[in-house]
């Protein structure tokens, strides 16, 4: 498979909705790989973070070549919460959701457009996404970032 002379993976922890974007090659097609390492080390059947054990959040996920990384700290019916990590050059794909979604990156810097609005974030600093609004996001270079879904019912 060649993509721009290059492959470009999307590696999930989880089957997701998510839809990645690599602004580089925004016609191209996508391998997906599932891991489920935490630490360098395989954990079989290990959807979420293990429980009452502390975490660096930033440190639990890489940066992998022309990918974006999506690991699962928690995953329930009423929400989940997901760690990211996109290569430079890679991003997602405008998208609506019927949930309002919490992002915040935690390394580096990203766009994030909502409703045709630009929002450019650093480190430490997040933003609100309202539920049935149009978003996505822009690359600015590598960066890490958690994802936190409420599904509070249809609004």
């Amino acid at each position: 498979m060649e993509l721009c002379n290059a492959e470009h993976h999307v590696i999930l922890t989880f089957v997701s909705s998510i839809e990645p974007l690599n602004f580089n090659c925004m016609d191209e097609k996508y391998k997906i790989v599932k891991s489920n390492k935490t630490d360098g080390v395989e954990k079989p059947d290990s959807k979420e973070l293990e429980k009452s054990r502390s975490h660096i959040i930033v440190e639990i996920i890489e940066y992998v070549s022309n990918s974006v990384v999506i690991k699962t700290i928690i995953k329930k019916s009423t929400g989940n919460i997901s760690v990211m990590s996109f290569d430079s050059g890679e991003g997602l794909t405008e998208k609506t959701s019927p949930f309002d979604s919490f992002v915040q990156i935690i390394e580096g810097k990203a766009e994030i457009v909502i409703d045709k609005m630009s929002h450019l974030l650093g480190s430490g600093q997040g933003i609100i996404i309202p539920a049935h609004s149009p978003n996505f996001i822009r690359p600015n270079g590598r960066f890490k970032m958690i994802s936190t879904i409420i599904k509070s019912g249809y609004e």
